[in-house]
């Protein structure tokens, strides 16, 4: 489904009915939307199951619809665990990789180069689909934010550092900003409230947004309570006979970024470290972007002429260490074996 998640349909879902599925969490990442990069990162999969069943919980809790059913055991010698019934969190020990969740209808969405038949989507999906959107929600602009390069501070309320641009350090936002962008597209691209309207079909835009204010009210309080800072994230959504539920994952280090002590800790790590260590491959992403855009074609990868490099041992011990630790600070528990928290934050200083 994804560079990083493995999916298992076990009912199809209808153009009424929710199927049943799951999640199988790989150690794969991916950054810049290059999909599979050449190195896995130990225990990320199981990091991203876990806080992601983890929030769920929370989301439900606060009674926030969503499509989570419960982690999947797993099976000691590694049999299929498609006969395993789910669990809470709770009832379970050590860190799942398998989540169960409920299905949706996800229609081909047919383009004529970088020209997207968002009708035929609908047609096809009736009353039961996951909505063709991310919905992004952001409470600080951290380094990295692509709200840097595409807006002024002052477009935000910042009237402060009107004239003067972003500075090179986070910036709080007085009231959170909700933005909408493209799921199913090649390149993902921000959307004003108009066309994010066309786009949703059923999906009221007014409820999405109230949505994703909600999940990262959640999410940003119980990062609070763990020390941490939540600073922007994203949420997508199931439509489901006028209900909204919260789908794929939500309030991971993949899907949002948290800082603890001052620090980034989330893949934008990982981000920020390419820039640093592998600027050509960086810039001809860049690149190959922009000539995909110019030549109205979709695949941009095709047109890239670098290929990231394989991170180094202590780099990959550094990432992996940094999910599970702070998996661990954020739940509450050791679900790893892993440094402190503090620990981890230092070995992030020195990348």
């Amino acid at each position: 489904m994804t560079s990083v998640k493995e999916f298992r349909i076990e009912e199809d879902a209808t153009a009424k009915a929710l199927g049943r599925g799951a999640f199988y969490f790989t150690d794969d990442y991916s950054v810049f939307d290059w999909g599979k990069m050449p190195d896995p990162i130990p225990d990320k999969g199981a990091s991203l199951c876990t806080m992601g069943a983890f929030n769920f919980e929370l989301l439900e809790d606060e009674g926030v619809g969503t499509h989570y059913r419960g982690v999947v055991p797993e099976n000691k010698a590694g049999e299929d665990t498609a006969s395993n019934e789910p669990a809470r969190l709770s009832e379970i020990e050590g860190a799942p990789r398998e989540m169960a969740i409920a299905l949706s209808q996800i229609p081909d969405l047919p383009r004529d180069g970088r020209i997207y038949d968002y009708d035929a989507y609908h047609d096809a999906a009736a009353e039961n689909y996951v909505v063709p959107l991310e919905i992004v929600f952001r409470n600080s602009v951290p380094i990295g934010s692509s709200l840097r390069s595409r807006t002024d501070p002052a477009d935000h309320g910042l009237e402060n550092l009107a004239g003067t641009g972003w500075p090179d350090e986070p910036i709080d936002l007085a009231e959170p900003i909700v933005e909408f962008s493209t799921k199913y597209e090649e390149s993902d691209r921000y959307l004003d409230r108009e066309e994010a309207d066309e786009i949703s079909g059923s999906a009221s835009i007014s409820a999405l947004e109230t949505l994703a204010r909600d999940v990262n009210r959640i999410v940003t309080d119980h990062a609070a309570e763990q020390g941490f800072t939540h600073e922007d994230g994203k949420i997508e959504v199931v439509y489901h006979q006028g209900d909204l539920l919260v789908a794929d994952v939500v309030g991971t280090f993949d899907e949002n970024r948290f800082a603890y002590d001052g620090q980034q800790l989330s893949k934008e790590v990982l981000r920020q470290y390419h820039k640093r260590t592998q600027p050509e491959w960086v810039a001809a992403v860049d690149d190959a972007k922009t000539q995909a855009k110019t030549e109205g074609v979709a695949d941009w990868k095709g047109l890239c002429e670098e290929r990231p490099a394989p991170l180094d041992p202590e780099v990959l011990q550094t990432a992996r260490n940094m999910y599970a630790a702070g998996t661990n600070a954020y739940v509450g528990e050791d679900r790893f074996d892993a440094p402190s928290i503090d620990d981890a934050i230092a070995a992030i200083r020195e990348l």
